[in-house]
């Protein structure tokens, strides 16, 4: 049968998405889903420490969200916006810009930081901005934390949109399923005998991009770097042999741990771009359960989802939780499929 991206698309009413995060955060719901047996059950989201066992490894995708949207003035004294995607060297960045007459070759100032100069156009309003010196050290001054589109709400502590193990900066956006998680409730697991790992992915916007196409197989799925490393990678094929489940807190770390995987088996540790799209019908090679969030329709992230526990039981499952009044989407609730 062939998929439509149609098959992903379900209803939302506005009043679902989650507009300011949990408090505290481990204090949202959880809905977990059981796919063998389709049973659901409603828990809150500290309750997770029920489902988790000794020998069970927990992955984290431990990027950091960079401040990375930054004002600029141009010449002519006309504002604008600057939305740094990607860092391709120093001085180079790929990024959204916003304001008018912005073409090749044309200097604005980055208020309170360095000239910045527009050297090439992408695709739609995506350029490539090169700075006259690194724009690192200034993003305490000028940098705001870009949250996504559909949170209207401003966020008083911008911590709150960063994992309390956030550490490789790098992120256009939050890996949102791990913002659940508080250092005691990941002390709890420990304790428990639960073993934590962590990888790296920088999560680019592209991740909101709903899929345009008809086809979801003609869609080009969005490049984002990762690492694993070789500490994470014994620690994934020590519990696999030991007959431990690895349990991927979000699409990030899913996507980081099927690509090493998709290299080889056992796990070898794995840098670099990772463009692996995950529709229905792919195999999964390590992932035995995973944490996220609820996602957006028609979008890559619910094709993820859909293809580890299943389309119909997916938007069954998303069309229950609406009228249950989950939360939604990045500040929302979050899901533990088992």
């Amino acid at each position: 049968m062939t998929l439509k991206t149609s098959d992903f698309d379900y209803n939302l009413p506005e009043s679902s998405i989650a507009q300011t995060p949990a408090e505290p955060r481990d204090s949202s719901r959880l809905l977990v889903l059981h796919r063998e047996s389709g049973k659901l059950e409603h828990r809150i989201f500290c309750d997770v420490t029920d489902y988790l066992n000794a020998g069970d490894l927990l992955v984290l995708n431990q990027t950091r969200v960079i401040p990375a949207r930054i004002f600029a003035r141009k010449e002519t004294g006309g504002r604008v916006e600057l939305l740094l995607l990607r860092r391709r060297d120093e001085l180079t960045w790929e990024a959204l810009v916003g304001g008018k007459g912005l073409r090749v070759g044309k200097l604005a100032q980055v208020e309170d930081g360095p000239e910045v100069q527009i050297i090439e156009e992408l695709s739609g309003s995506e350029r490539l901005i090169k700075f006259s010196e690194p724009i690192e050290p200034y993003f305490s001054k000028v940098g705001n934390v870009p949250l996504p589109p559909y949170i209207h709400e401003k966020l008083d502590d911008p911590e709150r949109y960063q994992t309390v193990y956030a550490k490789e900066p790098g992120s256009a956006a939050a890996p949102t399923a791990g913002l659940h998680f508080t250092p005691r409730l990941l002390e709890e697991l420990q304790v428990k005998g639960v073993r934590v790992a962590y990888v790296t992915l920088h999560v680019g916007l592209d991740t909101f991009a709903p899929v345009n196409e008809d086809n979801p197989e003609e869609h080009k799925i969005h490049s984002e770097w990762c690492e694993l490393t070789q500490e994470t990678a014994d620690a994934i094929n020590e519990t696999r042999a030991k007959g431990g489940r690895v349990i991927a807190v979000g699409t990030t770390s899913v996507r980081t741990l099927e690509s090493a995987a998709n290299y080889q088996l056992p796990i070898t540790p794995f840098t670099g771009p990772t463009s692996l799209y995950i529709l229905p019908g792919y195999q999964f090679k390590v992932v035995d359960a995973m944490i996220t969030n609820f996602h957006l329709p028609k979008s890559t992230l619910l094709m993820l989802v859909s293809a580890f526990a299943g389309r119909e039981k997916i938007l069954e499952t998303y069309n229950m939780a609406i009228q249950e009044g989950y939360r939604f989407y990045s500040f929302g609730d979050a899901m533990l499929i088992l």
